[in-house]
């Protein structure tokens, strides 16, 4: 969900109960309330934290042009500084079920809070009347610049610094602010099951679905994560990576 986003007030009737958890077999499950991992959990989990960090800084040093350019555009068109940061809910490390461990949080934000990094594509203060809501195709608070950013997700690349500091994946589900992740497990059952996996600049919802305009399209794109979930691997994530390129080059999905 972008930034401008926040769902519809939560029904008194929203609360289901929580579905079985299909963190099982596969993906980057924690282990710090758990078993051990096995040594092909522990290769995979390497294997993937490796190939997160080589791209993220082969990224970074090849579209450090890229940044120069987007900074100096952002800070002569509008007032207000290059990047925008926010709290977003990160991986639930906790396991599944009701055992003591699960408990240590004094409040349950439903996984490791994390700061994010993006290039401003608003204008400063531009939710402080309307509050966050539901992305629109011309919102007035975008900035021109940031109209270009969002078309062609340029606006998510200061995240490959989130991915080397291991707060989140290339591949994954998109992380989502503390209080809008509050409002939406109200809404969706199954929406907690994302923060099994690490968050992600992109995901297999981000190449399948445009910006969420609906609690309806929120529930699409949950599927969507929980299916890469099931099936998470490095083939899977390549795939993925790929497939965002025609995404991003042909604006699909994109404001």
């Amino acid at each position: 969900m972008p930034l401008n986003e926040a769902p519809p007030a939560r029904s008194d009737h929203s609360h289901t109960q929580a579905p079985a958890d299909p963190w099982s077999t596969t993906g980057e499950r924690s282990t710090d309330f758990g078993s051990e991992p096995t040594a092909a959990q522990r290769r995979r989990h390497l294997a993937t934290r490796a190939l997160n960090c080589v791209l993220a800084l082969l990224a970074l040093l090849a579209l450090l042009p890229v940044f120069v350019l987007l900074a100096v555009l952002i800070r002569l068109t509008s007032r207000g500084p290059v990047f925008y940061l926010q709290e977003r809910v990160g991986l639930d490390r906790r396991g599944p079920g009701p055992d003591a461990h699960n408990h240590r949080r004094v409040q349950d934000l439903g996984g490791r809070v994390f700061t994010i990094y993006k290039f401003r594509t608003m204008h400063v203060d531009a939710e402080r009347h309307s509050g966050a809501v539901w992305a629109a195709q011309a919102d007035p608070r975008v900035t021109p610049v940031g109209r270009v950013l969002r078309q062609y997700r340029l606006d998510e690349l200061p995240q490959l610094l989130n991915v080397l500091k291991g707060e989140m994946n290339i591949v994954g589900p998109r992380p989502e602010r503390p209080t809008i992740f509050a409002e939406l497990r109200g809404h969706i059952a199954e929406y907690p099951l994302r923060q099994r996996a690490k968050p992600g600049i992109t995901g297999l919802a981000q190449i399948n679905h445009h910006y969420d305009r609906s609690l309806d399209d929120v529930r699409t794109k949950v599927s969507y994560d929980l299916e890469y979930i099931r099936r998470q691997s490095l083939r899977e994530d390549l795939r993925i990576m790929l497939k965002t390129i025609p995404v991003v080059l042909l604006r699909r999905g994109g404001w």
